[in-house]
Parts: structure tokens; C-alpha cells; sequence
């Protein structure tokens, strides 16, 4: 989804148009819908708890690089998240690597990935809006600060036994 979302605004002079905004609630609905519907059918996978999130990271970066190549959003908040999430998917990787299992997302991470949601829509559809801008980062960034500090407690205590999920 996010390819044709970028394109489309570039191509369209940074305007969002009636298309643009169809591509991103289908987006956003199709990504809650799987896994709705995984947890009510109970067909939860390790395959899918690693997918999904991955999907969910790779179009995020590209609409976030893309905010931040045409001056919205400043490099080094794109790059502290980088960051952030590179070494989240990396402890996730040693857990799965020790116990051929797949931990869940914590809540402080996914309060901190809808908040950051929530600032790349105010950054997109209300350019103008900076004040909100500045808000929304400052609320991101310590939302992401808390639930890194959550993760890497969590990957200490499964590190060392504690069961999970």
C-alpha cells in the first residue's frame, strides 16, 4: 500500500486525493482485519506473528522516509525509530532463536506504534498543523523511549526463563 500512496502524492503535488485516502483505510482496515479474524478463528501462527509486523514496519518506513524526504518530518526521528525497532526485532529474533517461539507485542509498543500512527497522519493530511506536529513527536518519542525500556525488560526475563505469550 504504501508504493502507490507515495506516488500518487507526489504526483499529485503533495495533495491528498479521494484515491489516496481510499488506499489508506483499506490499509489500515485489511491490517486489522487479519488479525481479527486470526484470533477469533484461532488460527494464530509463529510464521504470522513474524510476518504481520514486519509488513507493518516495511510500509510504515517507506511512508515515514517518504515524510521525511520531502521535509515534513525531521531524519533523526526517523532514524531513533529505526533504531528503536531494529533492536526490538533483534531481541525477538534471540527469543524465537532459544525457544522456536515468537513473543507478542507488549501494550506500551503498541500504544507507542499508534501514537506514531497518529503523528504520520497529522504530518500527512494536515501539513500545516505544526504545533500538532510537535505534540504528537514529543508524545512519540516517549512512548517509544517507555516501551523500548519495556521490551528490553521483557527480553531480559524471557532471556532468563520466564514463560511468555
Amino acid at each position: 500500500m504504501a508504493f502507490p500512496i507515495v506516488y500518487l502524492h507526489y504526483q499529485n503535488n503533495f495533495q491528498v486525493t479521494p484515491l489516496i485516502y481510499a488506499l489508506i483505510a483499506y490499509g489500515v482496515i485489511s491490517d486489522y482485519l487479519d488479525g481479527f479474524i486470526a484470533r477469533k478463528t484461532n488460527t494464530i501462527s509463529e510464521v504470522g506473528k513474524m510476518i504481520d509486523p514486519i509488513a507493518d514496519k516495511l510500509c510504515a518506513l517507506v511512508l515515514f522516509i517518504y515524510t521525511v524526504w520531502i521535509g515534513w518530518i525531521p531524519l533523526w526521528f526517523l532514524l531513533f525509530a529505526m533504531v528503536r525497532d531494529i533492536s526490538i526485532m533483534a531481541g525477538s529474533y534471540f527469543i524465537k532463536k532459544k525457544y522456536n517461539k515468537v513473543a507478542m507485542a507488549i501494550m506500551s509498543g503498541k500504544i507507542s506504534v499508534n501514537v506514531l500512527a497518529l503523528y504520520w497522519i497529522a504530518v500527512f493530511f494536515f501539513p500545516d498543523a505544526k504545533s500538532v506536529h510537535m505534540f504528537l513527536m514529543a508524545c512519540s518519542v516517549t512512548l517509544m523511549v517507555i516501551s523500548w525500556i519495556d521490551y528490553f525488560n521483557r527480553y531480559r526475563l524471557i532471556m532468563r526463563g520466564a514463560k511468555f505469550n
